[in-house]
């Protein structure tokens, strides 16, 4: 079941981007961003009546205690990616977040990756690279210096390093509670701890909480699916898998960013996108 609640976790996530970056034309990033949260909230109280809490430990609380500003800026970053650079470049650098939790997750789980795994690893990062293929023509380094010129795929490269950690951290509260309390939990904890920051930033903007109210309330629903749907999946497998399967977001970001947003080169983009997604049937079949 886990491959089928990450799947849906990518539709969610990829949905709710799709949306956000719609908002970012008119709204704040630092909004934009907090909203996942902050509109996520009645649907995750309303979880909240269906689930347990078990008793938390101080291992718990510590860990949470470490993702919060981890958490707040890997999703500003990751906002502000979106909206500077097309879906298309940005939301596939995700993929990468396995890769960093070779190490990450070693480190911090003891979680090692077999051949299988390395090698669906490996298709990945590979159709990360081949994503700017249409630039082969003028040397092989082209796509590598394509990527670093991308304001956008920079940001969210380092916002899967970030993912890396907080996928790895996350991982340790939910074996302190239970998948649900930590989805729920952790959403709620994140709107408190994101507020003064928005207060002392970016107040002037709050009205568009009511401006955009609709809007919002549909990304809120689809960060609080994500959310649900990662957590039960990431208790089930392991990290670096269940990160890997999560990322076929990009499939789902790639019809959005054709559909909405009529970005170019989706067709030459499309070979990186096949080795990437047979990395993740390698993993989903281990």
């Amino acid at each position: 079941m886990w491959v089928l609640y990450a799947l849906l976790s990518a539709f969610s996530v990829a949905t709710a981007d799709a949306i956000s970056k719609k908002i970012l034309q008119q709204a704040d990033e630092r909004i934009v961003a907090w909203i996942r949260f902050l509109f996520a909230c009645p649907f995750i109280i309303v979880l909240l009546t269906f689930v347990d809490i078990p008793p938390l430990d101080k291992t718990f609380w510590a860990t949470v205690l470490i993702l919060i500003p981890l958490e707040l800026t890997a999703l500003v970053l990751y906002v502000r990616a979106i909206k500077v650079s097309p879906l298309s470049l940005t939301i596939p650098f995700l993929s990468l977040t396995p890769v960093f939790l070779i190490i990450t997750g070693w480190l911090m789980l003891g979680e090692q990756v077999d051949i299988t795994g390395a090698a669906g690893i490996g298709l990945v990062v590979s159709g990360a690279y081949l994503l700017h293929i249409h630039t082969f023509r003028k040397g092989w380094l082209v796509p590598l210096r394509a990527i670093i010129q991308e304001r956008g795929s920079r940001l969210m490269i380092f916002v899967s390093f970030l993912y890396s950690i907080t996928s790895s951290l996350g991982k340790i509260a939910i074996l302190h509670s239970s998948p649900a309390a930590f989805g729920i939990l952790y959403i709620l904890i994140l709107t408190v701890a994101f507020f003064p920051v928005i207060f002392w930033t970016a107040r002037p903007h709050l009205p568009q909480l009511k401006t955009h109210w609709l809007s919002f309330l549909a990304v809120g629903f689809f960060e609080a699916a994500m959310i649900l749907f990662h957590a039960l999946a990431i208790a089930q497998a392991q990290v670096a898998y269940m990160i890997t399967v999560k990322r076929t977001s990009l499939l789902f970001s790639l019809a959005y960013g054709y559909l909405i947003f009529q970005e170019t080169h989706l067709g030459q983009r499309l070979t990186g996108i096949v080795l990437m997604l047979l990395g993740v049937v390698l993993l989903s079949l281990r």
